[in-house]
């Protein structure tokens, strides 16, 4: 089955802006995903920081510190921050988050799972954490279950960000091989937020796997009309599909475009030796 790379960039920058944003509130044991508080009902208020306990505050700024060396790629620093922010306090539920996250970046699942249980343990309905969590599992090919975790951040009330949501759970579909389902939840998310240029070409992926050509090339022209968001992997992509269409002119400019502006990368020299197919 050929892999979704394209979403593996991106995937990591959008589920560490999940954890950025629970960060926020790092000193309460619950996330920002939803109000609930450990045991699924409702907090009376709202936490400001002028709740915050010096304990918190200890805590909050250890995770800081783990979330800007683990967005540095420095995961042996950033865990150990995540440790001293759980010492600081133990009901960190972003602390534990991250240090999920962490876990898994290290090829450690086991401890990866029991940092996301623990999490829920504490804030069952934390919609950072079952979003990490879903895509973990997805990683991990336990895709039954992730799809537990996805449909579980979408059926909270608050959720802030169903379309990220949906994108993650369609590139999920589509690596366990349901394309249908797949297409299904991918145009969902794009529906809910046009301007993602990643959800578009995902859904034209999908499509493209499909054989849904005509409409495979309109999310991807989408992408590569804006030239900053156009990239060897776009381009790529927009190029089979029109080797499939027969274009054989619209072809070569892609190609052109491929060799000029990203000499030397995997796509163009596969363009150049018609190892279509890559």
């Amino acid at each position: 089955m050929r892999r979704f790379a394209s979403l593996g960039l991106w995937m990591a920058v959008m589920l560490w802006l999940g954890v950025m944003s629970g960060c926020a509130s790092s000193g309460s044991s619950s996330g920002s995903g939803s109000s609930a508080d450990g045991n699924g009902g409702q907090h009376a208020d709202l936490v400001t920081s002028s709740d915050e306990t010096d304990v918190d505050k200890r805590s909050r700024l250890r995770l800081e510190l783990a979330s800007a060396y683990f967005s540095q790629g420095q995961t042996g620093t950033a865990l150990d921050e995540v440790k001293r922010a759980l010492q600081a306090n133990p009901n960190n539920v972003p602390a534990y988050n991250l240090r999920g996250l962490i876990y898994a970046s290290l090829g450690e699942p086991g401890l990866a799972d029991e940092s996301f249980r623990r999490a829920l343990q504490i804030s069952p309905q934390d919609g950072d954490t079952l979003q990490n969590y879903g895509w973990t599992l997805c990683g991990l090919k336990r895709y039954p279950e992730a799809a537990v975790q996805f449909n579980a951040v979408l059926a909270l009330p608050q959720w802030r960000e169903p379309a990220k949501t949906l994108l993650a759970q369609g590139v999920c579909q589509a690596r366990s091989g349901d394309l249908a389902s797949a297409e299904t939840t991918l145009v969902q998310s794009y529906e809910l937020d046009a301007a993602n240029m990643t959800t578009a070409l995902n859904l034209s992926e999908v499509l493209f796997r499909r054989g849904d050509l005509e409409r495979a090339f309109f999310y991807i022209q989408r992408v590569n009309a804006v030239p900053e968001k156009a990239n060897p992997e776009t381009l790529w992509l927009a190029l089979r599909i029109e080797k499939k269409r027969g274009h054989r002119s619209a072809m070569d400019e892609l190609g052109q475009q491929l060799r000029s502006r990203f000499p030397g990368t995997r796509q163009a020299i596969a363009y150049e030796r018609g190892q279509f197919d890559e």
